[in-house]
Parts: C-alpha cells; structure tokens; sequence
C-alpha cells in the first residue's frame, strides 16, 4: 500500500490549487521545508511569504491579507500553535477572520525532536476557540478533502497534519464536514480515531478479528463541530467507546466523545491516547509501542 505524510498532500496539493485560486496565498515561519509549503512557493512565488521565526507575525500578517479579500493558508509546527494562540485567539478567530492553519509535525510520531517538539495538546488549544473548525485527515487523499472543505468555510480552520508517512487508503472515504464516517463495521466495540491512528485501528481491527472480536472503526475527521448526533447513534448499538489519538487524553477526542456521551446509559468510554505526560525522543513505531498507541496495544486494551 502507498505511504505519504499528510504533510507532503498538503503541500502538494496547494500548489496545484494554486493555479485556479488566484486569492490562495500562503504563508510560512521559516519551516517550508519541513511543511512542504515549498512546492507552493516553487511554483507560486509572488503569493509565497517566509516570515521568519515569527509564527505571532504570520498570524497577524494573515489576519489583515483576508481583510484584503485573501485567503491566507499559515503553516508552522503544531507545537507552536502555543507560541501564536493570542494572534490566534484575538487577530483572528475573535473577529471570525478568513485564515487558515496547517500546522504540521503533530503528535509523538514526529518522532526524534523529542518532547519539546511533539504537539499533544494543539487539538486542546484549538477546540476551546470560538469560531474555529478543527480537522485531522487520515491520508492524503482526506488531505485534500480537509483543504476543500477549509477554502469552502468563511472563518478561522485549523488542520491537523502528521510528519509521518502513513497508508494511503483505497477504500471508498466520503468525507462531509462534521460527520463521522465509519470504516468497518462490528458489534463488539466502537473505536473513534483519527489521523494516523486510523490505520493503527484498522490494523487493530484484523488482529481482532482473527480472535473473534468484531469491532467498529470510525475516523472522526472533523473535531469541531463535532458529531455528537452520529457518535450516540453508534454507542446506542455498540456501547463498548474507545477514543484512540496521539494527543493527550486532555482536551482532544476523548474528552470530545465523553461530552457527546454524557447521560446514555450503558455507554463505557475508555480514552487512549497520551496520559497527562509529554513525549520523548525516538522511532516513531517505537513511540507508538511505549504510548500504548499501536496496533497490538490498541487490540489488547479494547480486548480485556
């Protein structure tokens, strides 16, 4: 199966738009190389804008290029949205500005930059925002999906990307903005994920299966608005919840799925994901293991 970071269709795929939306801009803090805003800038470079490191400048640079009737599209590590979130907050998201962020590098498979690099709590900081859409694609092709659906949107979006490379899906994806899409279906458990621990619950999902548990997966691309309608129709006929995501339980799906479920009787949610630690440096499968976030860990907790 192909493999490519959501990073890279990211990249690609703002270039290619490049040439039918003349009001695309984009902007960087010195990471093109690492955001793969590059490919934008090689073949758009007049509506290409390095600020530096200076991730609080770009922001408000955005803010006022969409006053003008631009579409900004801001791209840094997903750690940073910290060193940003008042421009964030108050440039942008408080006046419903039409800016868009995606932030890239998220999550423990980043890998070796270690801790101080690894985003585990962005979904937090951008949940909590009035006015802000929050998306988490699962492949390149949702990639794409998520930067459709972000240009369609008048206001603040925040998309989610990974570093790394994960399995392009050849199932049938439909993607509608605050739905939940399920992947497979199985009467034994929910599993609600996103991003790259999609394909850790899908692979989940066969080792399961081979010891006779039938479980549904369910990729929960849009984090806000979150589908609370969607997600208790399917804990009403499969109560056994699982949240999985390389976010801390604090703050992300988890905590978006205990409010959806709140009050429905029978309902046990269980949330995997980064226990109220930072990351560490190492191989991102390694991470993955030591988090409790790969397939075989996911499959032993969900089996118990």
């Amino acid at each position: 199966m192909e493999k490519k970071a959501t990073r890279v269709a990211y990249g690609e795929y703002l270039a290619k738009i490049g040439y039918t939306n003349e009001k695309l801009v984009v902007l960087d803090a010195d990471l093109a190389g690492a955001t793969m805003t590059q490919y934008f800038k090689k073949e758009h470079p007049d509506r290409f804008f390095d600020c530096g490191i200076a991730e609080a400048n770009m922001v408000d640079i955005a803010a006022g290029m969409s006053t003008m009737g631009f579409t900004p599209f801001c791209s840094t590590f997903a750690v940073f949205a910290g060193r940003c979130f008042d421009q964030i907050r108050n440039s942008v998201c408080y006046p419903k500005l039409n800016v868009k962020f995606a932030f890239t590098h998220a999550g423990i498979t980043l890998g070796e930059d270690g801790g101080s690099h690894q985003a585990i709590e962005d979904v937090a900081l951008m949940r909590a925002l009035p006015n802000m859409t929050v998306l988490a694609p699962c492949d390149a092709n949702e990639t794409a999906r998520c930067v459709d659906a972000a240009l369609a949107i008048n206001g603040p979006v925040f998309i989610r990307l990974a570093r790394l490379p994960s399995p392009v899906f050849e199932m049938d994806m439909p993607f509608t903005l605050g739905k939940v899409n399920v992947l497979r279906h199985g009467a034994d458990a929910l599993v609600l994920c996103y991003g790259v621990m999609v394909s850790e619950c899908l692979a989940a999902a066969e080792l399961l299966s081979a010891r006779g548990i039938e479980i549904t997966v369910v990729n929960v691309h849009t984090l806000k608005p979150f589908d609370e309608d969607g997600v208790r129709a399917l804990a009403a006929a499969t109560p056994k919840v699982f949240t999985v995501e390389e976010h801390s339980v604090i703050g992300g799906l988890g905590d978006a799925a205990a409010s959806a479920l709140v009050g429905m009787d029978g309902v046990r949610l269980t949330k995997l994901g980064v226990k109220d630690v930072f990351g560490q440096s190492g191989k991102p499968a390694d991470l993955l293991k030591a988090y409790g976030l790969d397939a075989q860990s996911i499959a032993d907790v969900i089996a118990r």
